[in-house]
């Protein structure tokens, strides 16, 4: 057996949350979730606590700072996001799979993107990381939703994720009471239909939550 101090000797991997410390942490980034969508990001964190009933330095504890708390809250919300992705595809038709998500994406977009930006920047690029690795994770779900409508024909062939993508975005950042989301992605969906495609229901018609 190598000596305690060998350098050479293997290494324990991250320890895992006892049980109580990870419901402490789950409900803090839900509460948190709650707390920011209702009072803003920068709500204090001393709310956080009394709301969840936990002390001040459960907090601290679990988020050394308010970035690690939000870039938890937000990492949850693109979870979600991603796993919508796959009820839909395993539950919908494929199109209607695809501008059903498309219609959560833009509703995630509208509603977190100010969440997301409030994460500081810093030298080391640790937010431009997460930002990455968020993007990406997002592009592969709409990529595989786009590929499994446009074998079916309900999607032209000529579109790609980043023009889907572009295209939910500016729906995001321009739709209003006027000229809802819904309305703006029924008519992509009728103009990206490819061919033997039925209108089908408006998107989001099945949707679980806003």
């Amino acid at each position: 057996m190598p000596p305690r101090n060998d350098p050479a000797a293997p290494r324990p991997g991250p320890r895992r949350r006892r049980a109580d410390a990870q419901r402490n942490h789950d409900l803090l980034v839900a509460t948190a979730r709650d707390v920011f969508r209702d009072q803003g990001v920068d709500a204090p964190l001393d709310d956080i606590a009394r709301r969840a009933g936990v002390g001040n330095a459960t907090v601290y504890r679990h988020f050394p700072t308010r970035r690690d708390l939000i870039v938890a809250v937000y990492a949850g919300e693109v979870a979600e996001l991603l796993a919508r992705a796959e009820e839909l595809q395993a539950g919908e038709a494929p199109g209607d799979a695809l501008f059903g998500w498309l219609l959560e994406f833009i509703a995630h977009v509208a509603a977190k993107r100010e969440l997301a930006l409030s994460i500081p920047d810093d030298p080391a690029g640790q937010r431009s990381a997460l930002f990455d690795q968020w993007h990406r994770s997002m592009r592969a779900a709409a990529s595989a939703l786009l590929a499994g409508a446009q074998a079916t024909g309900a999607v032209r062939r000529d579109v790609d994720t980043a023009e889907l993508l572009a295209l939910a975005n500016g729906i995001a950042l321009t739709a209003t009471e006027a000229t809802p989301a819904e309305q703006l992605l029924l008519l992509v969906q009728r103009g990206l239909a490819g061919q033997g495609a039925d209108q089908g229901p408006s998107p989001g018609s099945g949707r679980r939550r806003p």
